[in-house]
């Protein structure tokens, strides 16, 4: 038994919780001795009950969340007790402020707890009616009228001031994304902002400093944060998601929301042009109706139209942020929408920065404890964000240097279920010119 406690000591077992537009993903994992992330287990839920990264209904999300915890805590032979929980939305918006303390303990050298006041002081600002305080980011320091400190601590000095970069939200839908929690059993440890857990997986120091845009594409909404010379610059919501591209096609191709979203998933182009004339996807009709035959470039043109609206919204907020000529590193595209094709293609040419598609396997160790398939799936852009609140939840637990009581472990074993294709899944391609007899529609 003591020997577990001090196992669980030196590497505590963590875990996020990312409650979506499209999916609630709650991942169980930990430091190992490399400084990686060694994922334990992951559980997956459709999420019913948040509509553009709120919640919408509390019982659906509840349901997301219970049982999403209870195949990652059956994965990883886990009971999973607190959560690092993300929140996004429409309604999160970001300002910047300075502090100030005056320091009477004259003999001693800057400490954390002189930072720690400080940012305790940033979270008693008064905020309109019905906004609280989420993050406060400490951006440059000043110490004695010096300014451009980025890290004070040692340092002696009376005058400490530092800008702030505060990052805001409604209060009741920080209330309910935690009583979601709560009512699932489970206790919510920290509150943290997607985009900023998304960058922990998918960006380098080195890309954080050159000066980078994170754009996380969700299925609700669209994650912008800014980073220049290691700092946090911006960040914004853009309400226009995965979910936006689905819509679309539903009614620019006339078909059911599930064949929308398959077609979008496995056929789907941000550039038309890249696709051929003759390409032509066969989807059943329905009841008694003729099969529909749907040309993949028109498709493309459908999915290119919403794309380019996200995309310029998202080039608005770096022209908003001033940093538009400081970007050396361009934009780093995640989430579940960077997974479509061309998409870096077409954000090149609309911003006229380089582009990549960010996957956060470069923090992710390999380890026996998951089937392959799995972890290959974990190396998705689609899971940044909750691999990034694992990451968050680790350097929380590490900076307070108290281990957190997140999770113990447990006998059962772990049964992962086999998925069988649906129909929808085995959909396929043809040229027009050589149709085959109709077996795509078994």
């Amino acid at each position: 038994m003591d020997k577990v406690l001090t196992q669980e000591k030196s590497s505590p077992i963590v875990v996020g919780l990312d409650i979506g537009t499209t999916k609630i993903c709650a991942i169980v994992g930990r430091r190992n001795k490399n400084g990686k992330i060694e994922v334990l287990g992951i559980g997956k839920a459709e999420s019913a009950g948040v509509t553009r990264g709120v919640v919408s209904n509390i019982d659906k999300t509840v349901q997301g969340i219970t049982q999403a915890v209870d195949v990652a805590g059956t994965q990883s032979n886990v009971e999973i007790k607190v959560v690092n929980v993300g929140i996004a939305g429409q309604h999160i918006k970001s300002l910047q402020h300075r502090g100030l303390i005056t320091r009477r303990d004259l003999d001693n050298e800057i400490g954390r707890k002189d930072i720690d006041k400080l940012i305790e002081d940033m979270f008693n600002l008064v905020m309109p009616p019905g906004e609280g305080i989420i993050h406060v980011i400490p951006q440059e320091f000043t110490v004695d009228g010096e300014p451009g400190i980025k890290d004070p601590i040692g340092m002696a000095g009376v005058r400490l001031e530092a800008n702030f970069h505060i990052i805001s939200g409604q209060t009741a839908a920080i209330k309910n994304i935690v009583k979601c929690v709560n009512k699932a059993s489970l206790e919510t440890v920290d509150l943290i902002l997607e985009p900023l857990a998304s960058s922990e997986s998918v960006l380098s120091d080195e890309e954080k400093e050159a000066g980078v845009v994170l754009v996380d594409i969700g299925g609700g909404t669209t994650d912008v944060a800014i980073f220049h010379e290691g700092i946090i610059r911006h960040t914004a919501v853009i309400p226009f998601g995965g979910n936006s591209i689905t819509e679309d096609i539903r009614e620019g191709c006339s078909v059911m929301r599930n064949i929308a979203e398959q077609l979008k998933i496995r056929f789907g182009s941000a550039l038309a042009e890249e696709n051929k004339e003759n390409e032509i996807v066969c989807v059943p009709g329905l009841r008694g109706r003729e099969p529909k035959e749907i040309s993949v470039k028109n498709l493309a043109f459908v999915i290119q139209a919403r794309m380019e609206e996200i995309v310029e919204h998202v080039y608005y907020e770096i022209k908003a942020s001033g940093y538009e000529k400081k970007l050396i590193a361009g934009i780093v595209v995640t989430g579940g929408g960077a997974q479509l094709k061309h998409l870096s293609q077409l954000v090149e040419f609309v911003t006229g920065l380089d582009c990549r598609i960010g996957y956060p396997n470069e923090h992710l160790a390999k380890n026996e404890v998951l089937p392959k398939n799995i972890y290959e799936e974990l190396q998705s852009p689609m899971y940044a964000t909750g691999i990034g609140l694992l990451i968050k939840g680790v350097q929380k637990m590490e900076y307070d240097d108290v281990p957190q009581p997140a999770a113990t472990k447990k006998k059962t074993e772990a049964k992962v279920a086999e998925k069988k294709p649906t129909w929808l899944e085995k959909l396929k391609v043809y040229i027009k010119d050589d149709i085959p007899d109709k077996e795509f529609l078994q």
